[in-house]
């Protein structure tokens, strides 16, 4: 018997909190019937969706905004993000209280992003500590401060470590700094702190053409806009199998994630595109529109 091609789209979707309404649509009656018609969903960590489009392994990804810099081709597809106009709580440099930034020497990165990373780079320059080294490390924190000054936290691992804070404080007495990153980098440059974007590979696969992308596009933003109207439900969901309160997922959700790529979006992309290239941190990247 031969077997049946698929020829559904293959997405690869970050399996963080963070991008659950821009979910909604292909987990939730009554249209995720429908699109599982059109989508295969895979998730991965951010710096995978990035990996996977690179290779032609997935058509379609929400990725990491430094990959738009590293892999040739990439379209962003209009409307969606994960971004950040202020705090955002699941990115954080915890750095113990005895060393300041610009004193630190290693710095122990979560692997799952690439583009945290290239923020923190920008900013370390900013703090007049550029020599710091960065290494990849899973993402545990008391791992990570057992062999280095610092750590990078992302998404999920880092909402549970702020949220052990006060209780780390009293098993172990050391005194550590939280810093949001996405609150140090409105700070500095009043812009917000862009962290993914849905992407399509330049790819031709049976399943892609370049018709499709308008189509694509209003799956996402439909998806996105049903999530958003749906908080509530998230919440609700995702307090049953996250330690986080739901209350706690809600505020998360509502303010301190920003899902529409807005001017103010694309604005803040420029701005890292060209200290990125300015600081060496990744190639010279102009945004197509």
């Amino acid at each position: 018997m031969t077997a049946t091609h698929d020829a559904r789209l293959r997405v690869a979707a970050i399996g963080f909190l963070n991008p659950a309404p821009l979910m909604w649509d292909f987990e939730h009656p009554p249209l995720d019937q429908v699109l599982k018609q059109r989508y295969r969903i895979d998730r991965v960590s951010p710096s995978e969706c990035a990996t996977r489009l690179e290779s032609g392994a997935a058509d379609l990804g929400l990725v990491p905004i430094a990959a738009l810099a590293t892999t040739p081709g990439l379209r962003i597809l209009p409307g969606c993000t994960i971004a950040s106009k202020g705090r955002v709580r699941s990115l954080l440099l915890v750095r113990r209280a005895r060393q300041p930034l610009n004193r630190l020497r290693t710095v122990a990165a979560d692997t799952a992003s690439r583009t945290t990373l290239a923020y923190a780079r920008i900013l370390f320059h900013q703090w007049g500590n550029p020599a710091v080294s960065f290494s990849p490390h899973a993402a545990d924190l008391e791992g990570m401060l057992k062999e280095a000054d610092a750590a990078i936290l992302i998404g999920d691992p880092a909402l549970l470590a702020l949220e052990d804070r006060a209780q780390r404080f009293e098993r172990t007495g050391e005194a550590l700094v939280y810093h949001d990153l996405a609150e140090e980098w409105e700070a500095l440059h009043h812009l917000p702190f862009v962290s993914a974007v849905w992407a399509a590979t330049a790819r031709r696969t049976t399943a892609w053409s370049s018709s499709l992308d308008e189509s694509v596009s209003q799956d996402l933003i439909r998806s996105r806009d049903h999530g958003l109207a749906n908080v509530d439900a998230l919440a609700a969901e995702w307090a049953r199998r996250f330690p986080l309160p739901e209350s706690s997922i809600r505020s998360y959700l509502t303010e301190n994630i920003h899902y529409v790529l807005d001017e103010e979006c694309v604005q803040g992309m420029r701005g890292f595109f060209r200290m990125a290239a300015q600081f060496g941190v990744l190639p010279e990247y102009t945004l197509p529109f």
